[in-house]
């Protein structure tokens, strides 16, 4: 079975407990996606010089996020882990088994809405922060054999993800335009198939720089480009924005 990948935009970790637009469109995905062996995710909160896979059989859930409602600290969400997947996918990208993080909240905050019985295995692949878009590209493409063996892959970031001009007191404010400028340059990047749109994001200009200002949240998403087959139909399950500068647009590619 040949699954497809996804990437999510996670955004706030005010979406754990809220019913709306984005998250509605998570159960969606989990109710229609075919049941994956395992899960990977591509963390944007895992930020490591090189890649590094966590391995092990449990991973020890991270609240990673500080100031929320005291609700937020008291989810839970413990898949197990999925060892064996994490060892081969590890091997294939040339790196290396780490169990020193874990499932952060890039990861549970997702997947608590997809698959809320956590009965899924999950595995984590960190962001490297120090290797080109395009390397990161190339490297996440050594992991299409998984997808062959039942491996569902999620990035887990932004693609716009602006923190200092988010509106954090209204969720549903209306984008800046600079938001939804590179937003729309990266649907057209990927609709057209072609790398150097996805990869060099310094040809968008200023609203690039606005978009992404620091690599974290967009590694996610190029990694799950990487994945990308040429005959995977790609759509959007969701397209919105919050909080006036973080894009949730998912993309899935299948």
């Amino acid at each position: 079975m040949k699954t497809p990948v996804l990437f999510v935009g996670h955004g706030s970790p005010m979406n754990i407990t809220l019913d709306n637009e984005f998250t509605g469109s998570l159960k969606e995905l989990g109710k229609t996606l075919p049941k994956p062996k395992a899960i990977g995710i591509f963390s944007a909160h895992w930020q490591t010089q090189g890649i590094k896979v966590h391995c092990a059989d449990r991973a020890k859930q991270i609240y990673d996020f500080f100031g929320f409602p005291d609700e937020l600290y008291q989810v839970t969400y413990n898949p197990a882990g999925a060892s064996a997947y994490g060892k081969k996918a590890a091997e294939l990208l040339g790196g290396k088994c780490d169990s020193s993080w874990g499932n952060d909240h890039a990861a549970w905050s997702v997947l608590m809405h997809m698959y809320p019985e956590a009965d899924i295995p999950v595995f984590y692949i960190s962001s490297d922060m120090a290797a080109e878009y395009q390397t990161l590209l190339e490297t996440s493409a050594k992991l299409k054999p998984l997808r062959e063996d039942g491996v569902l892959f999620i990035g887990s970031g932004n693609i716009v993800h602006n923190l200092r001009n988010a509106d954090f007191y209204n969720m549903d404010a209306k984008p800046l335009p600079r938001a939804t400028e590179f937003d729309t340059a990266i649907k057209g990047a990927i609709m057209s198939g072609l790398s150097s749109r996805i990869c060099d994001i310094a040809q968008y200009g200023e609203c690039a720089k606005f978009a992404v200002p620091t690599r974290d949240h967009y590694i996610p998403f190029i990694m799950a480009c990487g994945l990308r087959d040429k005959n995977d139909r790609v759509s959007f399950p969701c397209e919105i924005f919050q909080n006036a500068s973080i894009s949730m647009r998912s993309v899935m590619f299948s």
